[in-house]
């Protein structure tokens, strides 16, 4: 009875959250088109129709019309689907880690707000500073879900890598956008100096596998550019919930 209970939670918990990341798709859609995504029924892109409760269902919807437009019967990008499935995954994987409380409640808001900047970074090449603000604010509701993170180590993390690579892009104009600069500024407020190195150290090297893949791939030149968001997303969500072991694990390494 217990265990079905407890599936029965989590399956809510799936729901709950692929739900929201459902709303994202159309925050991710609509901020850089300067379309209000409050107001306004979801509707396909390419025909217009307006779309029935049945094909907004998150993830199951996708499936149940084939990837295709009841209507017009285009093809719906599968990042759709896939984005409302790792809400539900992340929700249920924080309930599992932090519980049915305020850190896991905190936490979802930060990876929601990772996953809007990475994929508006990757369409755009641009971060939007309403997003920044939002994982600002998030940070500063952290510092009660988090208090073992102190507020002398959220402010050095606010500087610790944003001014390091406010200073790169100064002395290599472009080198890193400043999106990027003020996305680690809201986000080291949020993790604290040492977290917030260890997630920048991730994302270069992340960022850095990838841009030699497209060399090797002649997908780009040694002076073009690729969005770097993403790869800060992904390594502050990996900071954060692997930082400490990641840290002590290297540590053990000369110690």
């Amino acid at each position: 009875m217990i265990i079905a209970l407890q599936l029965i939670m989590y399956v809510l918990v799936f729901l709950m959250g692929a739900s929201i990341f459902s709303f994202l798709n159309v925050v991710i859609y609509r901020v850089p088109r300067n379309m209000d995504f409050i107001k306004g029924r979801s509707h396909c892109p390419n025909c217009g129709k307006a779309l029935s409760p049945l094909d907004m269902i998150p993830v199951f919807g996708y499936l149940l019309l084939k990837g295709k437009c009841r209507y017009c019967k285009s093809k719906i990008s599968p990042r759709y689907a896939v984005i409302e499935l790792l809400g539900g995954l992340i929700a249920v994987f924080l309930v599992n880690k932090f519980g049915y409380n305020f850190q896991a409640i905190t936490m979802f808001a930060f990876f929601s707000m990772l996953t809007v900047v990475a994929c508006v970074d990757i369409d755009t090449m641009e971060i939007p500073n309403g997003f920044v603000l939002a994982i600002l604010i998030i940070a500063i509701f952290s510092f009660f879900a988090f208090p073992e993170i102190t507020l002398l180590q959220r402010i050095i993390g606010f500087f610790v890598v944003s001014l390091f690579l406010l200073i790169v892009t100064l002395i290599v104009p472009g080198g890193f956008g400043g999106g990027d600069i003020k996305l680690m500024a809201a986000c080291g407020a949020f993790l604290g100096w040492k977290l917030c190195l260890i997630s920048f150290f991730i994302a270069i090297l992340l960022g850095g596998g990838y841009g030699i893949a497209l060399l090797i791939r002649k997908k780009k030149g040694k002076k073009d550019h690729f969005a770097f968001g993403p790869f800060l997303c992904v390594g502050c969500g990996l900071g954060f919930l692997y930082g400490g072991e990641l840290l002590s694990w290297y540590l053990g390494l000369w110690f």
